[in-house]
C-alpha cells in the first residue's frame, strides 16, 4: 500500500481530507491558485497553502527576474510551513519558475521541493508536459502572462521535451495581480488567435491565469485540447494519488478516459 493510500486509510471518512490533503505553495501575489483548485476540488480532498513574498510590480524583464529571485529566497520557508499540517503531496502553484532553466531546471526544482519537503512534487511544468502526453500532442501553441525573459524558458522547456511549440503569445502584465484580472472575453479571443491546423493542442502557462471559466468551453469550439496550467497541475496531483473521479466543467482531462 502507497503512503498516500496509508495515510488516507487512517482518516476517518468525511473528515478534512479524508481522501487526499495537499500541500502548496504560491507567491503571495497569487488569488488564482487557491479559487481554481478549490473550484476543481472534489469531494474528500482539501489544498492547504503556504506563500512565498514577492512583489508585485512586473513590467519589464529586470522586474520579472526580480519577482523570480524574491520566490528563491522564500520558497524554502513557504514549504517548511506547509508541510506541518501532514500532507500527502506537494504542489507548486506558480509556474514561472518551474520552467526556468528548461528540463533540466525543472527537474532540479523538483528534487530541491523533494528533499525540502519529503514528499513528492507536482509542478505546473510537469503537469502540461503529462497532459500534453495523455492527449499525444506535439504540436502546440503557448499562451503565458510572462514577460519575455520568462517566456523564453517556457520555450526551452517545450523544446527540450521536443514538442513542437508553433506559436506563443505572452501577454506582458504590468504587475503579479494583473493576469487574474484577465476577462474571459479576452482570453477567449487570444485562445482564437492561437489556434490552428497546425497545433495539435494549446497550452497555457501562469498558475495566476485563470482559464478554468473557458478552458472546456473552448475545448469543444476548437475541437482540440486547451490545457490549463492550474487544471492540469489538479489532475496531475489527483492522478499521482490515485484519485481518477472524472466530471464535466474542467476539459477532456477530467470528463475523459
Amino acid at each position: 500500500m502507497s503512503d498516500t493510500a496509508t495515510a488516507s486509510a487512517e482518516r476517518p471518512e468525511k473528515t478534512v481530507g479524508y481522501r487526499a490533503k495537499f500541500g502548496v505553495i504560491t507567491p503571495s501575489t497569487n488569488t488564482a491558485v487557491e479559487s481554481d483548485y478549490n473550484t476543481i476540488r472534489p469531494p474528500g480532498v482539501t489544498f492547504h497553502v503556504g506563500r512565498m513574498w514577492i512583489q508585485k510590480r512586473t513590467d519589464n524583464d529586470e522586474e520579472a527576474d526580480k519577482t523570480l529571485r524574491q520566490m528563491r529566497e522564500t520558497i524554502d520557508t513557504a514549504i517548511r510551513d506547509v508541510v506541518t499540517c501532514e500532507p500527502d503531496r506537494l504542489i507548486c502553484g506558480m509556474s514561472s519558475e518551474t520552467f526556468m532553466g528548461g528540463l533540466e531546471g525543472n527537474t532540479k526544482f523538483i528534487k530541491h521541493a523533494e528533499e525540502i519537503s519529503g514528499l513528492k512534487v507536482t509542478t505546473g511544468a510537469d503537469s502540461v508536459s503529462a497532459a500534453l502526453d495523455h492527449f499525444g500532442a506535439r504540436k502546440i501553441a503557448v499562451l503565458t502572462p510572462y514577460q519575455q525573459i520568462i517566456d523564453v524558458q517556457v520555450e526551452k522547456f517545450f523544446s527540450d521535451l521536443g514538442y513542437d511549440l508553433v506559436r506563443m503569445k505572452g501577454l506582458r502584465v504590468p504587475h503579479a495581480l494583473a493576469a487574474a484580472r484577465i476577462p474571459p472575453e479576452r482570453l477567449r479571443e487570444v485562445l482564437l488567435e492561437l489556434d490552428g491546423s497546425d497545433v495539435d493542442a494549446i497550452v497555457q502557462a501562469g498558475a495566476n491565469l485563470s482559464l478554468i471559466e473557458v478552458a472546456e468551453e473552448m475545448e469543444e469550439r476548437l475541437e482540440k485540447p486547451v490545457i490549463a496550467l492550474n487544471i492540469a497541475t489538479v489532475w496531475h496531483a489527483l492522478r499521482a494519488v490515485g484519485i481518477n473521479d472524472q466530471f464535466r466543467g474542467f476539459g477532456s482531462l477530467f470528463s475523459k478516459a
